[in-house]
């Protein structure tokens, strides 16, 4: 059952989404919950309603049914589901995205649209210049700014550090303006009008600065040693660290090797000296987690010493074996030293003495004194671990700020730059460390040494860093924000009130303000706390935009991402560059170029979070730190061209050459001003900006536009190509860029860049651009933030190829099987961008909009850019499939291999891939279906398409080949197939996907037009399976049924295209794909009957199953039809069981059809009139099928007896001579049929030994002669059958003459029908009494309850094996059974023999039972070699409907609850077969599998009888 948590679901809002039930949730009583609100409610997380089911085809069918959901709301919603008793089993997450509006009109702003620049908020001045100020924004093209808080910031000045959540800074503030939140709502909602421009702001829930007041008036609200006792330890070490550090600043252990100043690594040894004798030697703090052993030794012989007592008595009489093992230590809650207790049930539980005398009790004592000192020493090895690592910790970070190269370099050790931060903030005059140790246990002061907070690198989203079991401050694993205090909120708002009040207020007041929130630190936020927050700041502005940094595993991140409902994940550029190129393309783009169309109606698979990506977020460092200058306008060409939300820093597009810093600065940005001429000012030609205007321009005109595609090409080391194209249009842009990561003006790059190779025609230069020296006078000055006056961007924009100064030429070539224009560059050098707008060349782009004019009438998503043609082909404007008959739909639809290679042709093989399952659509369905979701067009089949058309002329050509109704679809893909070779060939696997889509669709339209309303009303598991009743039954000379009456009306004929004569074309029956199709090995009797009633009548197909039914009567010789056809010259009457298939499907054909009977009446052309005539032609001997009929039963009664024809081994190479002597008859006590013998195997279980090695060869494995189980219930339901018929005039005969000692004897059909009714339990049920007089042989009785496989075998053993062969008597002839004792033989059956798709052919318990056949294997194992377990073990799945259409038969009479229960059980297996259809790429179901549902190499990959059986099973239910 899929857990699915931690899975990421996105979707936007007008999208509906349906739960559907998985196989393993089918037939049970399943109820989805999910918080979304109901229609006219509003979002409560806590409110979960349940949904409702839709049938869409007004069944209660568990395949097909689901739950919907319209989206109309944003946020994050959960769902789960119960199933039975169990309230919830599985539960999700789904993330609907918000919608943002701008503008007067409040037009949609698209997410991937959005282009958006951080402003430090401190950094702005007075709110009166803002606008002057983030001017520089609009005027550069963004639509967002993103506002780090607004708040007062405490008094480090840290952005991130606030001082009071619900007041404004008051710098923005001038002396005669006061300034409010109403200010701030007024510019934003000014912004948003009036310059089209969405605003946001940071949130920070995890702490408050460390200087605000209220957390001092409230230090409930932080960690602190009242609340959080468990800190004492880490609280202890944290003060005695200061008092060294002080020490050290001062000198005290110079000589100890530890000066001030820390030079090198002899320091850093020393230090290490140092910190583990004063201080962790000093602070014993393994004592907070020991015991005091002595009061614990004396408490516990006191309770020994007061004798055992009643109470002692009861706890050593329940005690459980479990609290034997181990003493329990009961944690001091107040963590003072010594605190902890032992629980002294525990102790007398394992320290009990032999007596109560004092040496024994003193033993006693003596042996829990020894046990406690081992865990008070495990204590102290805990805690000395704890040390070594803060030790380790705390010199790393001296390392890091003192000696480091990419450190800080902070010089001496002082107060300032002390060797480790600080973790608790202490609020009193200094004193001495004793001292500060008595203020521990003081509340009034204990409870004001609040945790700073920080954040743990590689820390567990789920982990509380500072909750009780955290050892983290402890430990010293803190990056700690001195700043700042950490916030304590509890699990519920209950356990801090005043906390959870303040930031619900802070939440509103901010959600009021702004569109959208950044959480900062979004992984130091309790889960909880930041749901919650985001739950109240949605009630106020239900489509709030969310923003957050996660760097964290992706399974963590889409945890984080789905339970806030976090619309964009903050990625920067540099992020990319330390992992692999799939990674971050899946968030850099949406699809590929050329990827696949997809259904509307689609699974819903996780996706990666939405993402802004950022050239510079306002934590890292300025790019020129780390690359050159020059690299900050590809950089911004590489951001700008993603398919997302893009994101820049104010400041980088200025050029800024240091980070501007997040603490202290208080530089003030510069304004907007045109016509700048001072350093407080900026325009167009500052820095990067003309450049950034024009590319933020194209980042949003692209996301508008549709061009969804993005292909991102390395051209050479420093050479990028991206590529972003629109699926409709097929219009691309594509941008070429040169990095320049070292300062080209002290770096060699190479002067010539490679050419490069685009598909299509350039119809202009958007943009190009090349960082140069500006003559600007511009200097930096002390007051304002502005960036590299010396440095600016020098652009083109929407020029033509031929006035650039990048390209030195462009010419179309062919290449790869397209024409490309080739671009060659002239001066290309680091720093340097070229953007080109690419359309296809008129011929392609006319040819495509014909295609997609023609694939309108399969989708009208491809209106778009569709053409009319002035002349369009004729074959195109005709329905497709509306002409073409089921037999022809075989032609197109499928035919295997075998199949094909009958016609001369084969199925087509994809180079370095696989042959193809089908010659027909289904073929190339059954692979594109798991291409299309993953738009996997690194494909060898997407390749082949790409690399010529040989696919598409082996489509249109095999059609054509066939001629008829069926060639002129291959004119039809001919047509279609004429566009797509003329259209660019990285779209060719696309739209070639959507052709074979778009008619495969419509052939299964028109299939299902043709069948019976049972299918066409159906679930989608019955229309799967009904399209086996195609795929099984075709149309071909070699496999034609033998030659029906001419005197029978309605039978197809064709023209013989050789003999120019017509003929029949009667459709036959595959017995199974790859293996029994074609040729002699096609039609088989028992495989053809067993299928019919499923395959034919139930789908509607009466006259195709008439035909059947009267070419095999034909055939009838001895009394029995073939088992192998062979166009009945070349039958083989080997089968005792194949007869009586053929005339129950007379039966089910006379009781399903509309007047079926007249079916009696039908002339069947005998081909042997006689046993020993010669094969006659049609209409030479004609008789009614009721002759027939009638003909079978007499001879069976008379007895059938005669020898094979061509005996020997020309005939069957391992059959011995007794095995070719047939027999078959009616034992005339009992009225069952029995027949065979030891050396041959007449009934379904035919498997024939074939290994001279393991000396099976020529002995059945199972030979079941006798009176099997199967055919004694098909003979009933024949016999009982033929009395009614007479009874209603359809059948001329009521009983059967034989001849015994010269005299005739009629037995009627109604004494023949009785005497099967009256000895059929008393001869097959094997009762529970060991005295039954009925058992012959009790002594090879292994199972009661059961009935026989068959009754009188030669091997008396064979009759008790347990095999499924029962059921098929039960539903063919229920009457025979007493509804307890079928129901309790069922419930073994059922415990013993089902497996996941089939049943098993035998009883595991079985001392042969082999659940895996290998028909290639041949060693010495009797039971094995060849295959001979063939119906000894694995698991077939036409006996499973037997085994369901029984229980669901006798379940009825039970009761409607044993019904329901059954039902039940009936729609949870047969799910199994609907997903093994959905992924198979034959679309059908096998003829077997070994144990336990494995796939067995040696089955058939669809059997007819599999598929039609599984349906008869849906038809019952």
């Amino acid at each position: 059952m899929e857990r699915l948590e931690q899975a990421l679901f996105r979707l936007e809002q007008g999208f509906e989404l349906q739960f559907r039930l998985g196989p393993t949730l089918q037939g049970k009583e399943v109820q989805v919950y999910t918080n979304y609100p109901a229609k006219g409610h509003m979002f409560d997380r806590l409110k979960y309603h349940s949904l409702d089911w839709v049938y869409p085809n007004g069944r209660e069918d568990d395949s097909d049914k689901y739950c919907r959901l319209d989206l109309t709301v944003a946020g994050s919603f959960q769902y789960y589901f119960s199933c039975g008793d169990e309230e919830k089993v599985s539960s999700g997450y789904i993330v609907v995205d918000p919608v943002l509006r701008v503008g007067g009109n409040n037009d949609v702003l698209l997410l991937d649209c959005i282009s958006s620049q951080t402003y430090l908020a401190k950094c702005l001045g007075p709110l009166d210049k803002w606008l002057d100020r983030v001017r520089v924004a609009k005027e550069t093209g963004y639509n967002m700014i993103h506002f780090t808080p607004l708040q007062k910031l405490g008094l480090s000045g840290f952005c991130y550090s606030i001082a009071d959540q619900l007041e404004l800074n008051p710098d923005f503030s001038t002396e005669g303006k006061h300034c409010t939140w109403r200010d701030i709502g007024n510019l934003v909602e000014t912004l948003r009008k009036e310059w089209n421009m969405v605003c946001i702001t940071d949130v920070v829930y995890n702490h408050t600065a460390a200087d605000s007041e209220w957390i001092h008036l409230h230090p409930e609200c932080g960690y602190n040693l009242v609340n959080s006792p468990y800190l004492k330890p880490a609280w202890l070490l944290d003060r005695l660290l200061w008092h060294l550090n002080c020490e050290v600043a001062n000198g005290k252990y110079a000589e100890q090797g530890v000066p001030a100043c820390i030079q090198d690594e002899h320091h850093i040894n020393a230090l290490r000296g140092v910190l583990w004798q004063q201080v962790f030697s000093r602070l014993r703090l393994w004592e907070f987690l020991q015991v005091n052993v002595d009061e614990a030794v004396e408490q516990f012989k006191q309770l020994l010493q007061e004798g055992e007592t009643t109470m002692m008595k009861e706890h050593r009489k329940v005690s459980s074996p479990e609290c034997k093992k181990q003493l329990k230590i009961v944690q001091d809650l107040q963590h003072r030293r010594f605190g902890n207790k032992v629980d002294m049930n525990s102790a007398l539980n394992i320290f009990w003495p032999h007596s109560m005398s004092p040496s024994d009790i003193q033993e006693c004592c003596n042996s829990f004194r020894g046990r406690l000192e081992e865990l008070n020493l495990d204590a102290y090895k805990e805690m000395n671990h704890h040390a070594e690592q803060a030790t380790d910790c705390i010199v790393r970070n001296v390392v890091h700020e003192h000696l480091s190269d990419q450190g800080p370099k902070l010089g001496p050790v002082s107060r300032k730059y002390p060797l480790c931060p600080r973790y608790f903030i202490f609020p009193f005059e200094e004193m001495t460390f004793d001292e500060e140790t008595q203020l521990m246990e003081q509340r009034d002061k204990a409870c004001h040494f609040l945790a700073h907070d920080g954040f743990v690198k590689g820390n567990d989203l789920s982990r509380d860093f500072v909750g009780p079991g955290s050892q983290v401050y402890l430990r010293r694993e803190l990056v700690c924000l001195g700043n700042t205090i950490k916030l304590r909120y509890g699990e519920k708002p209950e356990d801090c009130p005043y906390l959870w009040a303040r930031m619900k207020l802070y939440t509103e007041i901010t959600a009021k303000v702004f569109s959208g929130v950044c959480l900062v630190n979004c992984l130091s936020t309790p889960l909880h706390v930041a749901e919650r927050m985001l739950d109240q700041a949605r009630c106020l502005r239900p489509d709030l935009y969310v923003v957050a940094e996660l760097i964290i595993r992706e399974v963590l991140q889409n945890v984080c991402v789905a339970r806030l409902g976090i619309t964009s994940l903050i990625r920067g550029k540099q992020s990319h560059q330390h992992c692999e190129q799939g990674d971050w393309l899946s968030w850099f783009g949406r699809e590929p170029v050329g990827a696949f169309v997809q259904p509307s109606l689609r699974p819903l698979i996780p996706a990666f979070a939405h993402t802004m990506f950022m050239d510079i977020s306002p934590n890292n460092h300025s790019p020129i730190q780390a690359c050159s200058v020059y690299d900050f306008l590809p950089s911004s060409v590489l951001v700008s061209m993603a398919c997302c939300a893009t994101g820049s820093t104010r400041g980088y597009d200025e050029l800024l050459p240091y980070q501007i810093s997040m603490v202290g600065d208080n530089h003030i940005y510069t304004c907007w001003n045109s016509d700048a001429q001072t350093s407080d000012q900026v325009n167009l030609q500052t820095g990067i900006l003309a450049g950034k205007l024009a590319l933020n321009r194209l980042h949003q005109q692209l996301a508008a536009e549709g061009f969804t595609q993005v292909d991102l090409e390395q051209l050479d080391e420093d050479v990028v190509a991206v590529t972003r194209h629109c699926p409709s249009s097929h219009q691309s842009v594509v941008a070429v860029l040169r990095r320049a990561v070292k300062n080209p003006e002290t770096h060699h790059y190479a002067f010539d860049v490679p050419p490069m190779f685009i598909p299509g025609q350039i119809k202009e230069v958007i943009l190009e651009a090349l960082t140069i020296v500006s003559t600007s006078s511009n200097r930096k000055d002390d007051k304002n933030i502005n960036g590299l006056p010396e440095r600016t961007v020098e652009i083109k924009e929407h020029i033509q190829l031929k006035d650039s100064r990048v390209v030195k030429k462009a010419n179309m070539v062919s290449k790869e099987n397209s024409v490309v224009q080739e671009i060659v560059f002239e001066k290309f050098p680091p720093g340097c961008i070229i953007i080109f707008r690419v359309t296809l060349d008129p011929w392609s782009q006319e040819q495509l909009g014909a295609l997609r004019r023609q694939l309108i009438q399969f989708s009208p998503q491809y209106q778009t850019c569709s053409l009319a043609e002035l002349r369009t082909p004729s074959v195109l404007t005709k329905p497709i499939m509306s002409r073409l008959t089921l037999a022809d739909m075989n032609m197109l639809l499928y035919r295997c291999d075998a199949e094909e290679r009958e016609g001369g042709g084969g199925c087509y093989s994809v180079p370095t891939w696989l042959p193809l399952k089908y010659g027909g659509l289904q073929g190339l369905m059954s692979v594109m279906a798991e291409i299309r979701p993953k738009n996997d067009l690194g494909h060898p089949l997407c390749d082949n398409l790409r690399q010529g058309d040989w696919m598409m002329d082996y489509v249109s050509n095999r059609l054509l080949a066939k001629g008829g109704t069926v060639g002129e679809v291959g004119h039809w893909f001919q047509a279609m197939f004429g566009y797509l070779k003329h259209i660019p060939r990285y779209l060719v696997p696309c739209y070639f996907d959507s052709i074979i889509q778009g008619a495969y669709t419509t052939a299964l339209e028109a299939v299902f037009k043709q069948m019976s309303s049972f299918v066409q009303n159906g679930s989608s598991l019955v229309k799967q399976l009904a399209l086996g009743s195609v795929q099984m039954c075709g149309v071909c000379h070699s496999w034609a049924l033998p030659t029906l009456s001419p005197h029978l009306n309605d039978v197809p004929y064709r023209l013989n295209g050789v003999t120019n004569q017509e003929e029949q074309c009667c459709m036959s029956m595959a017995a199974g794909l790859p293996h029994s199709c074609a040729g002699i090995l096609r039609c088989w009797g028992r495989d053809t009957f067993i299928s019919l009633r499923g395959l034919l009548l139930l789908t509607g197909r009466h006259l195709e199953a008439r035909n059947i039914i009267l070419a095999f009567a034909g055939t009838l010789r001895y009394g029995l039809i073939p088992n192998l056809l062979g166009r009945g010259s070349s039958a083989r009457f080997n089968s005792r069981d194949a007869v009586w298939w053929w005339l129950q499907c007379i039966r089910e054909y006379c009781t399903l059809v509309p007047d079926g009977v007249s079916i009696l009446k039908c002339p069947v052309s005998r081909m042997y009139p006689t046993n020993v005539s010669e094969p006659q032609p049609a209409g030479a001997w004609d008789q009614p099928l009721y002759d027939v009929i009638q003909e079978a039963m007499q001879r069976h009664m008379q007895c059938i007896q005669f020898r094979e024809t061509n005996a020997g081994p020309q005939l069957d190479p391992n059959m011995t001579e007794e095995g070719f002597n047939v027999e078959a008859g009616v034992d005339q006590t009992t009225g069952f049929i029995y027949g065979g013998n030891r050396f041959n195997c007449g009934t379904w279980m035919d498997k024939m030994g074939e290994s001279t090695k393991a000396q099976n060869k020529g002995i059945p494995a199972t030979p079941r002669d006798g009176s099997a189980v199967e055919i004694v219930g098909l003979c009933k339901s024949i016999v009982h059958w033929l009395v009614k018929l007479h009874n209603n005039g359809h059948f001329p005969y009521k009983a059967v003459n034989i001849r015994r000692g010269g005299q005739t004897y009629s037995v009627s059909y109604v004494e023949w029908d009785c005497k099967i009714q009256e000895n059929f339990e008393k001869k097959f049920y094997i009762s529970h009494d060991p005295e039954d007089s009925e058992d012959k042989h009790p002594e090879l009785v292994h199972k009661r309850g059961i009935y026989k496989d068959s009754f009188g075998a030669s091997s008396p053993w064979c009759d008790y094996q347990l095999r499924p062969n029962f059921p098929i008597a039960m539903v063919v002839a229920p009457e025979l059974f007493t509804v307890v004792k079928a129901w309790e033989a069922l419930g073994i059956a059922e415990k013993k023999l089902l497996g996941p798709l089939g049943m098993k052919t035998l009883d595991p318990d079985d001392m042969v039972y082999c659940g895996v056949y290998d028909k290639n294997l041949d060693n010495n194992n009797f039971n094995q070699a060849k295959g001979f377990n063939y119906h000894q073990g694995p698991e077939w799945l036409w006996l499973l409907s037997y085994f369901l259409r029984a229980k669901l038969y006798f379940a009825k009479k039970i009761g409607k609850e044993t019904y329901d229960k059954t039902a039940n059980l009936v729609k949870n297996i047969l799910s199994r077969h609907n997903v093994h259809l959905e992924r198979s790429h034959w679309k059908g179901l096998p003829e077997l599998t070994n144990e336990n549902g494995q796939h067995c190499p040696f089955s058939s990959e669809s059997q007819a009888s599999s598929i039609a059986t599984i349906l008869e099973v849906l038809y019952d239910l």
